[in-house]
């Protein structure tokens, strides 16, 4: 085995030959920043301060060449080649360890023409612990794992709640969208994820969500709301036509009834009849609210607005520990 340090806090673990860092890391309940665990989205990137690694595939929109070169792994796909001193940005929350359960598929719910809510039920002498914003993976029979987000908070654990888009040619939801069965048996391994609302922070919050990237967000608001958390949140939805906003009247419920919550829906593409915003959620934040050094700010749908978001949040005062995102990717 080798060992593994991370330079900022002292913390130090093994690595096993078969394992990645981040696998070793959550196997030991270190917190690692992380989000798709398949090279593909970027978040568990940091610097290797001393060691060497070797890199399994991934993305290249994850990891330049040059970041490469300057010395940064991506911790997903990386193994040791011999003992590692690491700077990463590491959460001191106590995590919760994954494990495998059985889930029965209790409703199949059609929200749009092309996103459906699966609802799974947990065997009635289980309960899931989780925080806000994690989510589950699939494990399939042929081995091959899917992850989804939980669309409902923690306090709902005797079951989950996940938003799947429709994939053209996707093998996983394709079978949700026209094959599995309600009462059917799935096996899952949860919770996973470094996306999860940070409680300990007092900051207004800016939520920024494209498609399917609202079901975190979903249930972290949904914690908050149950828990009476009084702290600002404004929810900048985006999507190409309204049908993609596939929960506004939920949306538009809570900023009726929230005093603490509002909502900005946000159209690239918009219908002639559309009186709201238009254009891309992360340029509508930066026009209005051109001071970010306050925020917080959650951020979860397609890599590139993440990626964006990110650049331009920073450009307007974000600090760099108040940006937390899960960016979706699709199994290749």
């Amino acid at each position: 085995m080798t060992k593994v340090t991370i330079q900022s806090s002292g913390h130090a673990f093994d690595v096993k030959p078969s394992q990645t860092v981040l696998e070793a890391a959550i196997e030991n309940g270190i917190n690692l920043p992380y989000g798709c665990r398949t090279g593909s989205c970027g978040s568990c990137k940091g610097k290797l301060v001393s060691g060497k690694v070797m890199h399994d595939d991934y993305q290249g929109s994850a990891m330049t060449e040059v970041e490469l070169a300057a010395g940064n792994a991506l911790f997903c796909c990386a193994r040791p080649l011999e003992d590692l001193v690491i700077d990463v940005r590491e959460s001191m929350e106590a995590g919760i360890k994954p494990r495998i359960l059985p889930a029965r598929v209790s409703k199949k719910e059609l929200l749009a023409p092309d996103v459906m809510a699966l609802h799974l039920q947990l065997p009635s002498s289980e309960r899931l612990q989780f925080l806000p914003g994690q989510y589950i993976e699939f494990i399939l029979r042929n081995g091959k794992r899917r992850a989804f987000s939980i669309a409902n908070a923690p306090h709902a654990d005797f079951g989950l709640e996940l938003h799947l888009r429709l994939v053209k040619g996707g093998e996983f939801t394709e079978y949700v969208f026209n094959e599995l069965t309600e009462k059917a048996i799935m096996r899952i391994e949860a919770p996973f994820g470094s996306f999860h609302l940070r409680e300990e922070s007092n900051k207004p919050i800016i939520f920024a969500a494209t498609g399917t990237g609202f079901a975190p967000i979903k249930g972290i608001i949904e914690h908050m709301l149950y828990n009476d958390i009084q702290r600002p949140m404004t929810l900048y939805w985006g999507g190409r036509q309204p049908a993609d906003l596939y929960m506004d009247d939920l949306c538009r419920r809570w900023a009726e009834h929230v005093p603490t919550f509002t909502y900005v829906p946000v159209l690239s593409k918009p219908t002639p009849d559309w009186a709201g915003r238009t254009g891309y959620v992360q340029q509508a934040i930066t026009g209005d609210m051109p001071d970010l050094s306050g925020y917080e700010a959650y951020v979860c749908g397609l890599p590139n607005m993440v990626d964006d978001a990110q650049k331009q949040f920073a450009v307007h005062g974000l600090e760099e520990e108040a940006f937390f995102s899960d960016a979706f990717t699709f199994a290749p």
